[in-house]
């Protein structure tokens, strides 16, 4: 991987990051890096007492750490930064050592090819060989990478990024500061079929609705985005979804939601507001969701879930009571 040409003295770096320095080190802090790869222009990180051991043995002059873990002696020409999450501090921290995006300049690319109605803020980057249909709205600053379709009186707000081989939908809609990552599909059909009245066949029905994605989403390469059958399928802002997540027709997704990778989320499910979903959990047509529920990876939710639960298994139910029933299961494996 390509590493950014920034280095930075600990002290530095402890003042970006609001902590505190235990111990010093005379090396230049230049990449952030795994605790076991680490060499000594890296800084690394121990977050939970499990990484405590690898710290002799590596070669990073420098860890972030955090403050739950009262490490004080981190060796000759080595140097902590404590802080009170290492989590957070980490994420603060590779933002300062980010790299330069891939260079997209300024304008509408030669071979892509723009409708004559469509409209384009000022700012906005147009990548070779997408395709940008009739009555399209892009607002301002807003980048479109290499071989992105934009169908048919689509909208994206400002500074959203949309990566390449993502296709975005007639009449759908994404709001301002997104990211849609490679490969991203919104507003294809919803998976909607009956069979017909013969019995020979399977009729189709078509979905007339759209998808409205609010401001500041972010959806991982590979996931799909199903429109509504009559109305719109809607995701709240700031909600972050992984890699290979499908959501089907007429879901209403919540504000600041997070759902890992290979989840999936069948037609008419409502989440609440910071819902969490762990991968691969899955949730049956017409469900509610509750707010601040916490959903267990595997998971599979069949019934209605109110706020703030932690649910677990297949079916899903509190997580404490899974935990009891696996823990019976063994016992009762053992006689």
């Amino acid at each position: 991987m390509k590493k950014a040409s920034k280095s930075y003295t600990i002290e530095e770096l402890s003042k970006l990051l609001e902590g505190t320095v235990i111990g010093h080190t005379k090396h230049q802090i230049s990449e952030p890096e795994q605790i076991e790869s680490a060499t000594e222009s890296a800084i690394t990180f121990i977050g939970h007492k499990k990484y405590i051991p690898l710290w002799e043995g590596s070669r990073a002059s420098a860890a972030i750490i955090d403050r739950s873990l009262e490490l004080k002696n981190p060796g000759d020409n080595r140097a902590f930064i404590e802080v009170d999450n290492a989590d957070l501090a980490m994420a603060k921290l590779l933002e300062i050592f980010t790299p330069e995006a891939p260079e997209l300049a300024v304008g509408i690319h030669p071979t892509a090819t723009v409708s004559d109605t469509a409209e384009i803020g000022p700012g906005v980057a147009i990548g070779a060989n997408s395709y940008i249909g009739p009555n399209v709205k892009i607002g301002p600053n807003t980048k479109v990478y290499p071989n992105v379709t934009i169908m048919d009186e689509a909208e994206i707000g400002s500074h959203s990024l949309i990566k390449s081989g993502t296709v975005i939908g007639e009449r759908c809609i994404i709001g301002h500061y997104c990211i849609m990552h490679a490969n991203v599909s919104i507003g294809s059909d919803g998976f909607g079929y009956r069979p017909s009245p013969d019995g020979r066949g399977i009729v189709k029905i078509v979905h007339i609705g759209n998808v409205v994605i609010g401001n500041q989403v972010e959806i991982g390469s590979g996931s799909c985005v199903d429109r509504g059958k009559f109305s719109s399928t809607t995701i709240g802002d700031g909600t972050k979804i992984d890699n290979l997540v499908q959501i089907a027709h007429n879901c209403k997704i919540g504000r600041a939601c997070m759902i890992a990778a290979l989840c999936g989320i069948s037609g008419s499910v409502t989440l609440g507001d910071g819902v969490i979903m762990a991968g691969q959990a899955a949730i049956k047509d017409h469900i509610t969701i509750g707010n601040g529920v916490t959903v267990g990876g595997r998971s599979g939710i069949m019934n209605d879930i109110p706020d703030g639960k932690t649910i677990l298994g297949y079916p899903a139910i509190e997580a404490k009571d899974t935990l009891r029933q696996w823990a019976a299961l063994r016992r009762l494996a053992k006689k």
